[in-house]
């Protein structure tokens, strides 16, 4: 046969064949594969699949409808996809209904903000006019964001979504506040609350983020009045004394009203005995002071004394019969000659201060609880308890500040006032200043306006945490605490943090003093203070309000509406203040869950294996898991969840907080635009989200490069199967390495479904991809990919392949479509045909009889052995000895015979890819190549002797064995035989 009369052997070969394209496409193709979702009705379809099946209920946590989606969004919403697809193949009934916060402070503040451009004055325009403007906000922000999340491939009831200020929710808001109203934990109280003078409302601890602030810190002499003892030397020296304390917060001053101490700290009374001091220094030779010892040093060096002597101890018994003037009592201010009493109190330490605390009840939850737990033995010394508003709502101090009315503690632009200065000028003037001098701390600032708050004593709203609701250890901490126990937490660390929190929260601040929100709907008694409790009011309001909305408290009349002709309107009043949001979406279990027949899961008490999950940003111990489990443990008894999940939050390639000023955020929208949602998913499931996690431009192209790996591996797949012809292939009659991968698939079935349920989807993902890249394109298919090629249709080897790669294809596809939902559905569809969906299947169920330790054992020694073999075929291929590794002839020495009997019987030159390979027990000469985790195996690298086969390229000295074939291996010239006698009858 001459040169020009050489056949071409292509069209003879099964190479792989498939229209599925190399390159994604993800930006162009993604809306593509959405509008085909929607044209299919998947979502339809997938709740017709699951009405007789359990529920798994992911019940989202509803998002503020204010503003484009963020990289958190994305993260969240991301994760609770692939929640539910992946519950859903694994045989639940997993529905996704979306939900939004629409009530509250931020879009009010939208709304206010605009009313100030134009010049407009909120306080003019009718409230059911302005709560009008934040529902058509509210409404606008939904809108987009549904469209930004459904890009996401989100899969969810987007059409019937639950919205906060819908008017069923809002009614049944008001009813569940109106339970607690009937149950008695609901109760006015007046506390300390951290209170927003740029927003001037009460805000909770969700709603505060802790910033550096500079603040003044002064030392202060509160003179002893009078002391106890039975030595009058003593009791004459504590006259001649006074306590100090120290504050960062010198305008608290005229709200204070006792000191605090430890019976746990040794105190002492120091003398000034520094003669050089300057006439205009604050202490003087001879003062004396009493101070905690641990912290007497540091008070003197503020107060620029460097000779102190300690005159005596001071025991906890003197101290608690001491009484001291007001640091202000002298000057001609009014309102501050009473008492000032010494309360013994746990608070207290001597870590930082003086050891003495300022104790200001209203300004600070320490000092009011423990007023109020001394309140009884104060009243019997004739001490007025009592607790001043010095502070109004504006910032502004009151009348109960005698010297400062009108003076702003903060301006309502968030900016410190003149408070502290006007004070510590008035301590000046007393002569009770000691020391001053700034300090930067963490201080509590509002996470909206970004202002720092102040703790102000107001009327507020309030549930009993410690309240007895039926036996003596029923109260709502006590339930909530043990339904913490009750509760799966994943990460496990989440259930101690939000006991912690539970533990020792106070108790539960509903009220906020704005607009826009369900209204705290109970009237008050104008004579008792007491709440009207009427179920026949209630049921009048709930109606009204699941027909007209929460506005309907706000008309003209209403007082007269609900009360009806059983009680006085002039007799009661009408509370103006609003819930606290996080109020209505704690709220939300109540008219989601329990009234959606496509959620409402059958609780375990009702004989019910039904599942309830929320999952949320690990802030949300705080927030919304916080508030959902007092909510439903103090209506129903019981937590809303079955299961808490938990996320971090994202950061910065570098590990820096992304933002604005860094310019180092990244914005879901922009990925997607530039690489298509299942890059930006790819990134979630491979992360490790339980703690905080990075994203990047590094980052993205390194999923980026993972996504092209695992779509050439679909797309070999696919190729391949485009010759595959359904058949079947028994057990018993299949090759090992087809075996092996069947074992393979029982063992990665197991962890799929395991890692699944508990939600670790970066085991999911690396596993695979590891499975992908390494055991099946690196190893299986190039291993197999001369009988694909090469053999004939007829080969039993051939055939057992094709249908490993169906079973591989079918488990790998639907084990990552919750993950990359728009690549796996590209990829199922480009099989089956467009009027399918990969989100339509279940995970496959993978046969028991696959699973084969035995011979899996067997292959890794001798993948093994393989290792090393490659190892010296990269080195003859970098040094240009061989070009391909068909070119090679290496002779094996194992000396191991424990790897020598798993070899036994395989075609080594196979499994290695060399035309030829010797196989030998003799020890290796000196040079063989080896590994140095290997031992007992070495390779004396050689080239292949013979022919180079014309088809598979093959170097054997049996081509031209077949004379009708003489440019081929006899394997070829069967598999050639064969396909021109398959296509003469053609």
């Amino acid at each position: 046969m001459t040169e020009t009369d050489k056949r071409d052997y292509s069209e003879t070969l099964n190479l792989p064949q498939t229209e599925f394209p190399m390159r994604a496409g993800l930006p162009k193709k993604e809306p593509e594969i959405l509008a085909r979702w929607e044209k299919l009705e998947i979502y339809k379809k997938l709740r017709e699949q699951g009405k007789e099946r359990d529920k798994f209920v992911l019940h989202d946590g509803p998002p503020y409808a204010n503003g484009n989606i963020h990289i958190g969004h994305a993260l969240n919403k991301t994760l609770k996809d692939i929640v539910t697809r992946s519950m859903q193949m694994m045989g639940y009934e997993s529905n996704y209904v979306p939900g939004w916060d629409c009530h509250g402070l931020p879009i009010e503040w939208k709304i206010e903000e605009q009313y100030r451009a134009k010049g407009k004055n909120k306080d003019e325009v009718p409230i059911v006019e302005f709560r009008q403007e934040c529902r058509e906000f509210a409404e606008h922000w939904i809108g987009v964001q549904r469209e930004e999340f459904k890009r996401l491939g989100i899969e969810g009831d987007w059409d019937n979504p639950y919205l906060t200020m819908r008017f069923e929710s809002e009614a049944i808001i008001a009813s569940e506040l109106m339970k607690f109203a009937m149950s008695g934990q609901l109760y006015r109280g007046s506390k300390p609350v951290m209170w927003s003078v740029v927003e001037k409302t009460a805000l909770a601890e969700a709603e505060i983020e802790y910033q550096d602030y500079k603040s003044d810190m002064i030392w202060v002499k509160f003179p002893v009045t009078s002391a106890g003892g039975s030595d009058d030397t003593a009791v004459e020296q504590l006259l001649d004394a006074s306590v100090v304390i120290w504050t960062t917060t010198p305008w608290t001053i005229p709200g204070n009203r006792a000191i605090s101490y430890s019976s746990r700290i040794g105190y002492s009374l120091f003398g000034v005995t520094q003669d050089d001091l300057p006439e205009e220094n604050w202490v003087q030779k001879g003062d004396l002071l009493l101070l905690a010892d641990a912290l007497a040093e540091e008070v003197f060096k503020n107060a620029r004394i460097s000779d102190f002597t300690r005159v005596r101890e001071v025991s906890a018994d003197e101290l608690a019969t001491l009484t001291c003037a007001h640091p202000l009592a002298d000057l001609d201010l009014g309102g501050y000659a009473f008492d000032v009493p010494l309360l013994d109190g746990d608070h207290v330490t001597d870590d930082a201060g003086t050891g003495f605390v300022h104790t200001a009840p209203g300004h600070g939850t320490d000092d009011f609880e423990i007023w109020m737990e001394k309140r009884a033995e104060l009243e019997t010394r004739g001490i007025d308890t009592a607790i001043p508003f010095t502070v109004a709502d504006d910032g502004f101090y009151t009348r109960d500040a005698p010297g400062f009315e009108g003076c702003e503690v903060i301006t309502h632009k968030g900016e410190k006032g003149k408070a502290n200065k006007a004070v510590i000028e008035k301590l000046k003037e007393s002569g009770n200043l000691i020391g001053l001098g700034r300090l930067t701390h963490s201080y509590p600032h509002s996470w909206r306006s970004k202002k720092p708050v102040i703790f102000r004593n107001t009327p507020q709203w309030f549930v009993y945490m410690d309240k007895q609701l039926g036996g003596e250890t029923d109260t709502l901490r006590t339930r909530a605490l043990n339904a913490i126990d009750e509760t799966r937490f994943v990460p496990g660390s989440g259930q101690n943090r939000l006991r912690s929190m539970i533990e020792n929260r106070p108790d539960w601040v509903l009220s906020r003093q704005r607009a826009w929100g369900v209204p705290i709907t109970v009237f008050i008694h104008k004579d008792n203070n007491q709440i009207l409790k009427d179920e026949a009011v209630n049921k009048r309001i709930f109606d009204a309000f699941a027909a007209e909305g929460a506005d309907a408290w706000y008309v003209d009349g209403a007082k007269e509406r609900f009360l009806g002709n059983d009680y006085a309107a002039d007799d009661w009043d009408m509370v103006t203040d609003i819930l606290d949001v996080w109020f209505d979406s704690g709220s939300t279990h109540a008219f989601v869950l329990e009234q959606r027949d496509d959620l409402a899961p059958k609780r375990k008490g009702d004989g019910g294996k039904d599942y309830v999950l929320y999952l949320e940003g690990s802030d949300q111990h705080r927030g919304w898991f916080h508030s959902s489990l007092l909510e439903s443990c103090g209506t129903r008894g019981h937590a809303p969840y079955d299961a808490v999940l938990t996320h971090g939050f994202t950061m910065a390639e570098d590990g820096r907080k992304m933002s604005k000023s860094l310019g180092n955020q990244v914005f879901p929208q922009d990925v997607i635009k530039q690489y298509g949602a299942d890059i930006l998913r790819l990134w979630v499931a491979s992360t490790d989200y339980w703690e905080d996690q990075r994203l990047g431009q590094e980052i993205i192209k390194t999923n980026v490069d993972s996504y092209r790996k695992l779509r050439n591996t679909l797309r070999w797949m696919l190729g391949s199967l485009a010759h595959a012809t359904g058949e079947d292939v028994a057990l018993e009659d299949m090759p090992e390495l087809e075996r092996l991968m069947l074992h393979r698939l029982t063992e990665l079935d197991a962890m799929v479904r395991e890692a699944y349920w508990e939600f670790d989807y970066k085991r999911i993902f690396h596993q695979l991809f590891t499975f992908m890249t390494v055991e099946l394109s690196a190893f299986y298919f190039d291993i197999r990919k001369d009988a694909l090629y090469c053999d004939a249709a007829s080969s039993q080897r051939r055939k057992a392949s094709l249908y490993v790669i169906d079973k591989l294809f079918n488990c790998l596809v639907t084990w990552l479509a919750p993950m990359l939902p728009f690549t796996m559905d590209e990829t199922w569809t480009s099989r089956y045909g467009e009027d399918t969906s990969v989100h339509l299947e279940q995970f496959p169920q993978v046969p028991g009889t696959w699973k084969d330790e035995a011979l899996a054992a067997k292959w890794a020694k001798i993948r093994t052995v393989r290792r090393v073999i490659t190892g010296a075929l990269e080195v003859e291929r970098r040094e240009k000895r061989i070009g391909s590794s068909l070119e090679a002839h290496p002779v094996v020495h194992v000396t191991d015979p424990e790897l020598m009997a798993a070899l036994e019987g395989k075609d080594m030159a196979d499994i290695a890819i060399t035309s030829q390979l010797t196989l030998t027990s003799d020890p290796a000469p000196d040079g063989a190549f080896t590994l140095d985790d290997t031992k007992g195996v070495a390779v004396v690298p050689g080239l292949a002797e013979g022919t180079k086969c014309a088809r598979s390229w093959k170097i054997l000295p049996e081509v031209g064995s077949d004379p009708d074939y003489p440019d081929v291996t006899l394997r070829d010239a069967g598999a050639l035989r064969e396909w021109d006698a398959a296509h003469a009858s053609a």
